[in-house]
């Protein structure tokens, strides 16, 4: 017996509440939409039927506190609730009182949640259900020193994981015991202050592995499909950067005999919904359980482009009682779709968080393009929105599907190429390298990927010199025309030909400058960035290019003695203070920015001058944490 629901309030905010709204419009159901004070005017606010707000922009007050959440359902008369991921999606208290209330939950029940939420617990139910599990140690650890006992014990290097954690929260892999124990400490607090339990359990680290996961679907009447997989192996600090379905590496018994093993998960804990198995895959194709995400991903589209299923809807079918209406040989997967997960950050600085004002943000449009692929672009944001420091910096997920893989990569470069964000930092150079990556093209990663290609973090490559050229003369072109209107003169010379420092002369009649150039102009200097690439081109008189050799060069360095705030944050840890001798690289404070623990580390060796900051302090980007003598 099904029961049909009217109103859906969606616990979540951003891309994955406009998801939800979207999915939810077609059905015909109305949505509420939930708001701190720093979502007012956010774009899931604007396009859900009704709104409720929550309270202040702390996610503690407001997103993840169950009773202002029921509250809410309580005002909008909401008879269900999508909890999309992260907050309360995996909160079992929360699914239990919304059925003690009446209200249908879009989700798992609170066995599922429970079991498979607690990481020690999921492995131990894994390993009765039959599936495969990496080795380690699950009982909790209560020091650091007993955790580089446990670590010797079990073999370097080691994966130091949070019980409750998830999104790449609470992990750190330790290859000694000095990063064993620095990692528990940054574990335990990272798992406090993320999900508030900060439970820590170690197991092997499988070297060189590849992360695939399965995506699951069941119903309340025991049927439970899988819909592939999705190869997530390109990530940074363990936080999912590109996706992928299908995995260019599985073959169709592995990808089976994955897909049984998840669906056996599922049905021991009685699951219902979509949930997803991650796994580890090592060279040889073996295969270890690593966790059961409970709760939609964030990376669901990938799915949905090649399979032509929508999640959501199947979610909210089943949560109304439906049984599913596909079986196992109903799955088909269907050519190939990337995605790109566009944050708001600074690849060229570590990575850090950016916040502040979108003053532009234009991206692909949605739908078919002229070659046969398929542009999906699902956001939270609008040109004129914030970006605010309280929640993940993620502006979009950008996805493209195509008959092939090569196909479905060009695409995916020509899309972001195509996307324009001004405002803040963000890491469209970064996502457009890996595209450029040869072992990326071939399929050759794993969740080394990144460390192995940017050992050094992500800089700025050197452009080809041709494309560098192009660009340069086609700005020098753009700058004549602006030359010509300044004097009133609306004619455009039909050819210009541009000379260049090292004696080279280009025409640009017929030129061919590639798509996606970003410039910013300050008088005759132009910054400009394509893709990975930066560069400058200074335009000058012939009189004044002649005379540049013979003007001094000022360079600047940074001020070693001064340790600055790199991004708004939160002073988590101070670890010295004033008279205190440190040396260059020593760990000195921990800044949180974001739900992420930054650890921050003395730029030369010196004694301490000042501190003027404390612990739990806020900090804007710049602010000074200790100077040196």
């Amino acid at each position: 017996m099904s029961n049909k629901i009217t109103k859906i309030l969606i616990a979540n905010r951003g891309e994955i509440a406009c998801r939800v709204i979207r999915t939810a419009r077609a059905l015909g159901i109305e949505t509420v939409a939930v708001y701190s004070d720093a979502d007012t005017r956010a774009l899931h606010v604007l396009e859900a039927d009704h709104s409720v707000y929550l309270g202040p922009a702390q996610a503690s007050e407001s997103y993840l506190d169950i009773s202002k959440v029921m509250a809410a359902v309580k005002e909008s008369g909401a008879d269900a609730v999508h909890p999309g991921y992260g907050f309360l999606s995996e909160n079992p208290i929360f699914a239990d009182t919304l059925d003690a209330a009446g209200v249908a939950f879009i989700g798992p029940g609170k066995l599922a949640i429970e079991s498979m939420g607690d990481k020690i617990t999921s492995k131990k139910i894994a390993d009765e259900a039959g599936v495969s599990t990496v080795p380690g140690h699950m009982g909790l650890i209560e020091s650091a020193d007993e955790a580089v006992k446990i670590s010797n014990k079990v073999g370097y290097p080691v994966m130091i994981k949070a019980s409750a954690g998830g999104g790449g929260k609470g992990m750190r892999v330790a290859y000694n015991d000095e990063e064993a124990r620095e990692g528990f400490e940054r574990s335990k607090s990272e798992a406090a202050s993320s999900f508030g339990d900060d439970r820590i359990f170690i197991e092997r680290f499988v070297e060189n592995p590849r992360h695939i996961e399965i995506q699951v679907i069941a119903d309340s009447h025991g049927n439970v499909v899988y819909l592939g997989e999705r190869e997530c192996s390109i990530q940074r600090r363990n936080q999912k950067v590109i996706e992928e379905a299908p995995s260019p590496f599985l073959d169709e018994p592995t990808r089976k005999a994955m897909g049984k093993q998840a669906c056996d998960l599922a049905k021991a804990v009685g699951y219902r919904s979509a949930g997803t198995v991650e796994f580890i895959v090592d060279k040889d194709r073996n295969f270890f359980f690593l966790e059961m995400n409970t709760r939609l991903q964030v990376e669901h589209p990938v799915t949905e482009l090649v399979t032509g299923l929508d999640l959501v809807e199947l979610m909210i079918r089943v949560a109304e009682g439906e049984k599913l209406p596909i079986a196992q040989g109903d799955v088909k997967l269907n050519g190939w779709a990337i995605e790109s997960r566009i944050y708001a950050e600074d690849p060229f600085k570590g990575f850090l968080p950016s916040i502040g004002r979108l003053s532009r943000y234009d991206s692909p449009q949605d739908g078919p393009t002229s070659s046969g692929a398929f542009i999906r672009n699902d956001t939270g944001v609008y040109a004129g929105a914030q970006i605010p420091i309280y929640y993940d910096p993620m502006i979009a997920k950008l996805c493209t599907w195509a008959p092939t893989r090569e196909m479905a990569i060009n695409t995916m470069q020509e899309a972001l190429d195509g996307t324009r964000i001004e405002g803040l930092a963000h890491n469209i150079p970064f996502l457009s390298a890996i595209m450029d990556q040869p072992k990326f093209i071939s399929g050759d990663i794993t969740t080394h990927f990144i460390s192995e290609h940017y050992p050094e973090g992500f800089g700025i490559e050197v452009m080809p010199d041709q494309i560098r050229k192009s660009i340069a003369s086609e700005i020098a072109a753009l700058y004549a025309d602006q030359r010509c209107r300044l004097t009133g003169i609306s004619y455009r010379a039909s050819n210009y030909t541009v000379s260049f420092s090292d004696g080279d002369e280009i025409a640009t009649a017929g030129l061919r400058v590639p798509g996606g150039v970003r410039l910013i102009q300050d008088g005759h200097r132009f910054n400009y960035s394509y893709r990975q690439f930066v560069g400058t081109a200074i335009i000058r008189p012939h009189r004044a290019s002649a005379l540049m050799h013979i003007m001094p060069d000022v360079q600047l360095g940074p001020d070693l003695k001064k340790l600055i705030c790199p991004m708004p944050g939160v002073l988590k840890s101070l670890h010295v203070s004033i008279g205190e001798h440190v040396e260059a690289g020593q760990m000195v404070a921990v800044v949180e920015a974001m739900k992420m623990e930054n650890v921050l580390r003395a730029e030369a060796g010196g004694k301490i001058k000042a501190v003027p900051v404390s612990e739990g302090q806020s900090l804007a980007q710049e602010d000074l944490i200790l100077e040196l003598e």
